[in-house]
């Protein structure tokens, strides 16, 4: 899959997070959980880990716990029972390390690459924290709307920093735009979700830019989903931030 298709595929997921927010509840839950378990299988795939099965069942437990937990929370902060969950779900990462039968053959990268899909699988949770936020839907939308811009335009091959200035300025001036017309929120919010999304794909894109192992499906969809999973907590943080 060329980095063009998976530039278009992560604006269409973006766009759908945007739509499960406008519906908000039970949609956007679970688009968050997809994105956390799409990681989960993805990203040990993505990074060759030596035990797949095992690094995808932490992720998975992590990313979906912390889903589950942000839906449960009452009252503010609503992200306050999620370092738990990740605290919980690294401590699973050393069990499976424990439970392999394999030699425990590349045991650092086994582990390292374990807890980082757990923290970018977590990271999902945060569109349903944005999504519970005052002016919350207005947020999401805002967000997802300049994440899907930035990452369309970063389809274009312009290459270099060309293609990352193009691509940040294209997510600002949606995000600005959109945050203008949304209630609750106003031009600077949507600007900087725009910034911080647009830095993001730019920097992601130019990451996994070439990379063999993105041949194969699963690792593709992971670096489809990624910036739109970690999106979700940067949507939350300059809410609260600009928007309270």
């Amino acid at each position: 899959m060329d980095v063009s298709t998976r530039a278009v595929l992560t604006a269409v997921v973006a766009a759908l997070v945007g739509g499960a927010g406008v519906v908000a509840g039970v949609p956007l839950v679970a688009a968050s959980a997809v994105l956390a378990l799409v990681l989960a299988v993805g990203w040990p795939v993505l990074l060759d880990l030596p035990a797949r099965l095992g690094s995808s069942v932490v992720i998975a437990l992590g990313g979906v716990g912390g889903v589950i937990a942000v839906t449960a929370t009452r009252g503010q902060p609503v992200l306050r029972e999620l370092p738990i969950v990740v605290a919980l779900a690294i401590l699973l990462a050393f069990v499976n390390e424990l439970a392999r039968q394999d030699g425990r053959h590349r045991l650092v990268e086994s582990v390292t690459g374990t807890v980082t899909g757990v923290l970018v699988a977590t990271a999902a949770a945060g569109w349903v924290a944005s999504g519970r936020t005052p002016g919350g839907t207005s947020l999401v939308v805002s967000g997802a709307v300049a994440l899907a811009v930035g990452a369309a335009v970063s389809a274009v091959p312009l290459g270099g920093w060309t293609a990352a200035a193009v691509t940040t300025v294209a997510a600002v001036i949606a995000g600005g735009a959109v945050g203008a017309v949304m209630p609750g929120t106003d031009v600077l919010a949507g600007a900087f979700l725009g910034l911080a999304t647009g830095i993001l794909v730019a920097a992601l894109h130019a990451l996994f830019d070439r990379q063999p192992v993105l041949s194969r499906r699963w690792a593709a969809l992971a670096t489809i989903v990624l910036p739109v999973s970690v999106s979700g907590i940067l949507v939350y943080v300059v809410g609260r931030v600009l928007v309270g």
